[in-house]
């Protein structure tokens, strides 16, 4: 699924795809894991650069909200678990990470794109959000994320289900 054809960008009401990724810790977290059950899936460019830590921190400062709605919250990066380990650590996160290093889940999801910087043009992971419902369907999602405010968007949509 590329970002040039739109007819095959998900969108709301889609089934979600199926994806299985190694997670922090040595776990693994797959959509058939995730069966029955609402999440959010957000996709970040990295991990400890300044806004990839503060959407992660947003999004753990808001868990125990999530959790109470029974909603788990996932975030995807290219990066090693051992890095998603260590960013954890460093800024005490209490969300799940999850590792995409060959952007599987990422293209699957249209979030592995082709960005521009100083003119020069490359591929990146662009800050998105899906919300999924218990039924596996999106619910919602959020292109070209801006982190402030975002995740209290996220919950007040969480909110709604």
């Amino acid at each position: 699924m590329s970002k040039s054809d739109p007819a095959q960008e998900l969108k709301a009401g889609d089934r979600v795809p199926a994806f299985k990724m190694a997670s922090d810790s040595g776990g693994q977290i797959s959509s058939a894991s995730l069966k029955g059950k609402p999440y959010v899936l957000y996709f970040y460019p990295k991990d400890d650069t300044s806004g990839c830590t503060k959407e992660a921190i947003g999004f753990s400062g808001a868990r125990k909200r999530f959790d109470a709605l029974g909603i788990t919250v996932i975030g995807v990066s290219r990066d090693s678990i051992a890095s998603h380990d260590r960013f954890k650590a460093k800024h005490k996160l209490t969300i799940t990470l999850a590792s995409d290093p060959e952007t599987v889940t990422a293209e699957v999801f249209g979030t592995w794109v082709e960005k521009s910087l100083y003119g020069r043009k490359y591929m990146g992971m662009e800050r998105a959000t899906f919300l999924v419902g218990a039924d596996g369907k999106i619910v919602r999602i959020w292109r070209k994320v801006k982190v402030p405010g975002h995740v209290e968007d996220v919950l007040a949509a969480a909110k709604a289900l």
